[in-house]
């Protein structure tokens, strides 16, 4: 947030907001750096992570040695890195011992602020060697070995909520829904958050957005969301909706959790004609108010979106026209870094 809260927050201090993390470089003294979590002692790197996860990953090879099981974890604190048991050499093994791990640790109380059964969320989402490589869109029960899917690039699944604690990139889709005047004049559909929501309760949102689950595409997702968060009906979604863009960024949560995160952006021009009114199917969303577009960027300035929900309209209005690099000179920061890579290649 601004330092004083009586400032309006620029479009840069929305976008430092939820892109709010750089790697530490080695040897740095300011912050530990995150060893790296590899799927094997020579494959990628799938994520980041912090010390406590590693000790965490060590308790939990106690325990299955205690029952006299195999361990799933190889951990190697000389080499600054972690590694799943080579003989976890299916996605389904791979995906049984992380949610044997994360189960366990849930049950034991271990990380309640990230994965307590209240926090818990029982969707599956999908880890790639290559996190912007191709993205799985078939297969059955990841736990299964009955699971089979063709794509190389899917190594396993993991429950939703502990995917922080990995620090694995995760997707998403979000949709803009709006009229459009000829004079121009633009309203969007705001929704408000439930109270009771597990994340970032009763703040602004983007009209449609989620998480896009294991074996599942992003344009399904948006549809599957569409319908469920906003009463959007299939054959309207089909008509108006478009895929317009991506946005990633890497954020570190308050309690320090790493969630580099890919969005899959969408447009959704509607007449208003149309007659469409956007209405809560769900628990998720308290309300939904169709507002003119300088009062959608005043609550942008006023701090009063979800982070990342920030960012996608701060894209939407750069495709607009209505963010410039005449009006904005921060323009060329903000761009790039709607597009990060997560300095990936130093993981």
């Amino acid at each position: 947030m601004a330092s004083n809260e009586s400032l309006p927050l620029s479009f840069l201090d929305l976008v430092k907001q939820c892109d709010n993390y750089r790697i530490p470089s080695p040897g740095s003294a300011a912050l530990p750096r995150p060893l790296s979590f590899c799927l094997s002692s020579d494959g990628p790197v799938l994520g980041l992570l912090h010390p406590p996860v590693v000790d965490a990953l060590l308790e939990h090879n106690e325990h299955r040695r205690s029952q006299s099981l195999p361990e799933h974890w190889i951990v190697e604190p000389e080499k600054h890195r972690v590694f799943l048991s080579p003989t976890l050499s299916t996605p389904a093994a791979r995906t049984r011992a992380a949610h044997d791990t994360t189960t366990w640790w849930r049950d034991s109380g271990r990380f309640p602020g990230v994965i307590s059964p209240r926090l818990w969320r029982g969707e599956w989402y999908a880890i790639y060697a290559d996190p912007f490589g191709s993205i799985s869109l078939s297969g059955g029960d990841p736990l299964s070995d009955d699971d089979v899917d063709t794509n190389p690039n899917y190594v396993f699944a993991m429950e939703r909520a502990a995917t922080a604690l990995f620090g694995v990139v995760t997707y998403g889709v979000h949709m803009t829904v709006y009229e459009q005047d000829e004079d121009g004049a633009i309203r969007v559909w705001v929704p408000r958050r439930s109270a009771t929501k597990q994340t970032w309760p009763g703040l602004l949102d983007n009209s449609i957005a989620g998480g896009i689950p294991a074996r599942s595409s992003p344009g399904w997702s948006m549809a599957k969301e569409a319908m469920e968060e906003g009463s959007i009906p299939e054959n309207t979604f089909e008509k108006y909706a478009r895929a317009v863009s991506v946005i990633s960024y890497f954020f570190q949560t308050s309690a320090g959790w790493l969630q580099p995160e890919v969005e899959y952006v969408y447009d959704m021009r509607v007449p208003s004609s149309e007659g469409l009114k956007l209405s809560p199917g769900d628990t998720e969303v308290e309300t939904f108010k169709l507002l003119p577009l300088e009062e959608v960027i005043k609550l942008l300035h006023a701090g009063e979106f979800k982070p990342n929900c920030a960012l996608v309209l701060i894209d939407f209005l750069m495709r607009l026209g209505k963010i410039t690099p005449d009006n904005e000179p921060h323009y060329l920061d903000i761009q790039t870094r709607l597009h990060s890579r997560f300095e990936h290649s130093s993981w």
